[in-house]
């Protein structure tokens, strides 16, 4: 029986996934990883460093630069721009999605399935996180699930040999891409789980051009993922060699955790958690279900993805990231097996009504929230609150219509509309929800007659400048030896940051040669004092060192 899909699901697709990625795209903290990228971007569009990018005057050779480049075009045409240097990164997340539609639906070979399983990938909130982020992950994933669509369709669609060959061919860049974004991440995060996924789903087929196709393919991944490490290597040979070699070696050293570190990651799917887990373990109760060969591959890419990842022995949550296309394919189909059995198979229903009213319950929460906000904290608008908490009652009542009657669409569109009230009304509201009253930002520096002309300089005894606070000073902000007498005169007039008086800090015989100006003190922590996220690093004194006359 051939589907049909209105229109407006495709609609309201396109809606959920604008609103996800672009809605108050500019009111989100840049976080250490966001900055970095943008420091880099600058840097490249200031000192025209393009091919050996510098972040804040060192050699930034740890990742491939394409996003970069992305970053310091936007630098470039539009200075200091966090919109849309957030809106490039929308776009990459609206082409993962595009990307994973297509994916479920040539595996699934349904476009209802892959409407249901896109809008709960769209629904995740580390794929809304990053895909408002200005940093490098959303790039290497988004082009290497274009690759994995492309061969799917290589192993399991006939195509006239003609298409297969450009196939191969259009697979082939986006991997390059890929590496170019964030080097071989996405390989074993994404391409390798969903080969083995493959495995156990068939045995691909051949076919004239596969042979010269495959050729190309890995021809032009390899060209695109290494032209730039050899131009690198080639003028930086020993500089390259130090990066790379310290690169490897935080795999296997940084962050340093047990084999069994992502046992909750489920938990990353945040409200399809209990779905996830019901998608993970129903083909096990379900004799029928194991014959659904879409739902089976996508469970296989599940735990392919997180095994991998466990051996990895560098871990941390976020690089779970592409774990999310897998587990929202798996809860997706696992969906569209409930709407379909809904009065043939009790086992899913009751895991159906548990997810659903926990979910139910939670958003009747968010009402009483808001309210609290407003009456209890002050912290939202009298207007903003009312309106949420009506629709947060609104959309809870459909989830218990829908929980009770299993209309399984439906529920999945009702929690898009939690998503949507929270990006398009709450987001703005509570951004600053945990805002520090003492904030300062040293970016008031910047137009301080005073400081013109000078070199930022900072003094700390054991850490370097974090990236947070020399993006929002508008400059390199360059470590100093200050407890060397020579380094300190050879650098005057300068100006410090440092987060303690710089009589306590520089060297007697330095002091008595200077007189120093104290301009004022900048607090960049978006956090409040004593919160758990409240840096010392971000708390800084700006002083002006000259030579006594």
């Amino acid at each position: 029986m051939k589907e049909i899909i209105g229109k407006q699901r495709y609609v309201w697709l396109v809606v959920v996934c604008i609103l996800a990625f672009f809605a108050n795209a500019g009111v989100l903290d840049s976080d250490i990883m966001e900055a970095r990228n943008l420091v880099t971007a600058r840097e490249m569009v200031e000192y025209d460093n393009w091919m050996v990018p510098t972040m804040n005057g060192d050699l930034r050779l740890e990742k491939p630069p394409l996003p970069t480049w992305v970053a310091a075009i936007i630098e470039a045409v539009s200075p200091e721009n966090i919109v849309a240097q957030r809106a490039a990164a929308g776009v990459m997340g609206a082409l993962w999605v595009l990307f994973f539609f297509l994916t479920v639906k040539v595996i699934a070979r349904s476009k209802r399935a892959a409407l249901t399983s896109t809008l709960v990938f769209l629904t995740c909130y580390n794929v809304i996180l990053m895909g408002r982020t200005a940093t490098w992950d959303i790039y290497c994933h988004a082009f290497m699930q274009g690759a994995v669509w492309l061969l799917f369709k290589l192993f399991y669609r006939p195509e006239t040999v003609r298409r297969r060959v450009w196939t191969f061919v259009a697979a082939g860049l986006l991997m390059g891409l890929s590496f170019m974004s964030k080097g071989p991440v996405s390989f074993f995060a994404m391409l390798l789980p969903f080969i083995i996924a493959c495995a156990f789903y068939g045995r691909p087929h051949g076919g004239k051009g596969t042979g010269l196709g495959l050729t190309l393919m890995i021809a032009l991944t390899v060209v695109i993922s290494v032209w730039w490490y050899i131009s690198v290597y080639v003028f930086h040979p020993e500089v390259a060699s130090y990066v790379f070699n310290k690169e490897s070696a935080s795999w296997v050293n940084h962050n340093v955790r047990p084999w069994y570190y992502y046992w909750r990651f489920f938990a990353e799917m945040g409200v399809w958690a209990l779905a996830t887990l019901a998608a993970l373990f129903s083909p096990l109760f379900l004799r029928r279900m194991r014959r659904d060969k879409a739902l089976l591959f996508g469970v296989t890419w599940m735990l392919a993805t997180v095994i991998l990842l466990s051996f990895m022995p560098e871990k941390k949550m976020r690089y779970l990231l592409p774990l999310c296309a897998p587990c929202a394919m798996s809860v997706g189909l696992w969906l569209e097996w409930v709407s379909d059995n809904w009065n043939r198979d009790k086992w899913s229903c009751l895991l159906y009504r548990i997810n659903g009213w926990l979910i139910t319950v939670i958003t009747l929460g968010l009402s009483g929230a808001v309210i609290y906000l407003w009456l209890g904290m002050e912290k939202v608008n009298a207007w903003v609150a009312v309106v949420c908490a009506v629709l947060f009652l609104g959309i809870a009542a459909v989830m218990a219509v829908t929980t009770v009657k299993g209309h399984v669409h439906t529920f999945v569109d009702s929690v898009c509309c939690i998503f949507i009230v929270a990006e398009v009304m709450l987001m703005g509201q509570i951004s600053h929800f945990f805002s520090n009253p003492q904030y300062n930002s040293i970016s008031a520096t910047r137009h301080d007659p005073r400081l013109r002309g000078y070199d930022f300089y900072y003094l700390h005894p054991t850490q370097t400048p974090r990236m947070e606070m020399v993006l929002e000073a508008g400059r390199r902000v360059r470590p100093l030896d200050y407890a060397n007498p020579d380094s300190v005169m050879a650098r005057l007039p300068m100006v410090t940051v440092s987060n303690r008086p710089v009589g306590e800090l520089l060297p007697r015989e330095v002091l008595a040669q200077v007189d120093t100006v104290y301009i004022g003190t900048y607090d960049n922590n978006h956090h409040a004092p004593g919160k758990q996220h409240y840096t010392d690093l971000l708390y800084n004194r700006i002083t002006i060192i000259k030579k006594k006359q």
